[in-house]
């Protein structure tokens, strides 16, 4: 009877969120799933089933093809470039500075450091874009072409040429994504006994030894979950590249992803079916590229 009153009075208390996110985060998937197979353009009453219609257009659709190479590259850089400077950073400013007396010691400033570094995730997205579009004016206004034009070089589009267009875009979401994992991976290093780094260092192993065989071994479960953060943010993207780019990818799809696609077939052409359609394979490859990390990266836990 105790337990059954002790369950009674969890279910209790969980019934209401898990009712929440049924209606609000399981429903419109399973209403997603629905829609994709019809040909539902947002304003008629009833549904038309054309059965995978949807998703056979988008083998001969261009743009969705070139949204996938984006996210490809996307997948590719973000992750590693963003995991590499967290973890550099991290480090100087847990173990930086070197031994201490009887410990280790981050840089000096190491506190006011995580603060700086952690400022661009207290920016809303579309404050970012704004703020980057500015950056990256054509003309002698924008921030960079200012310095280059004073130093005498010509101004560069950054987000007017295919070629840069995309790495602009990428280099933004790197800018705001480091900070939040380096106090992640600081967090992570924090917890590691310093006797490991100690007696390392008593046998003459120098800083990036101690990265190498102690640091990142051990920090290998919250690196893991910040690749699996950083690659579903690849799938992402859509208030900043909307900011900076526009909805149409400029330059030349350069720029174009999924949800900007998404986003534009539903609510500026009116195919909310077949924006479903595109949703449901964001939501696959999502889901797929997030299990094959956590599985590929698995391995037994080691007991500090």
């Amino acid at each position: 009877m105790r337990r059954l009153r002790k369950y009674g009075f969890v279910a209790g208390f969980l019934a209401f969120p898990v009712a929440l996110y049924s209606v609000f985060v399981i429903g419109p998937y399973v209403q997603a799933f629905q829609i994709s197979f019809t040909d539902w353009n947002g304003y008629r009453s009833k549904l038309r089933y054309i059965g995978f219609d949807n998703f056979i257009r988008l083998f001969d659709d261009e743009v969705f093809w070139q949204a996938l190479r984006n996210h490809g590259i996307l997948l590719l850089v973000l992750p590693i470039v963003t995991v590499v400077i967290a973890l550099f950073f991290a480090f100087l400013l847990n173990l930086g500075g070197g031994p201490r007396g009887a410990g280790m010691r981050g840089i000096w400033g190491s506190k006011f450091y995580r603060v700086v570094f952690f400022f661009p995730q207290v920016l809303a997205v579309a404050v970012v874009g704004v703020l980057f579009k500015a950056v990256y004016r054509p003309d002698e206004g924008g921030v960079v072409n200012g310095a280059l034009i004073k130093v005498g070089f010509e101004p560069v589009g950054w987000l007017i040429e295919p070629d840069l267009a995309l790495w602009s875009v990428i280099a933004v979401m790197i800018w705001q994504a480091v900070g939040f994992y380096v106090v992640l991976f600081s967090a992570g290093m924090a917890a590691i006994p310093k006797d490991y780094f100690e007696a390392a260092a008593l046998d003459g192993a120098g800083r990036i030894r101690l990265f190498f065989s102690i640091t990142l071994p051990l920090l290998r479960d919250t690196v893991q979950v910040g690749w699996v953060y950083l690659g579903i943010a690849a799938f992402d993207g859509f208030a900043l590249i909307l900011v900076l780019a526009g909805n149409k990818g400029e330059p030349d799809g350069a720029t174009t992803i999924l949800p900007v696609e998404i986003w534009k077939t539903a609510f500026t052409y009116s195919k909310v079916g077949y924006a479903s359609a595109m949703g449901v394979v964001l939501f696959f490859l999502t889901v797929t590229f997030a299990v094959l990390t956590l599985r590929t990266t698995r391995r037994e836990r080691i007991e500090l």
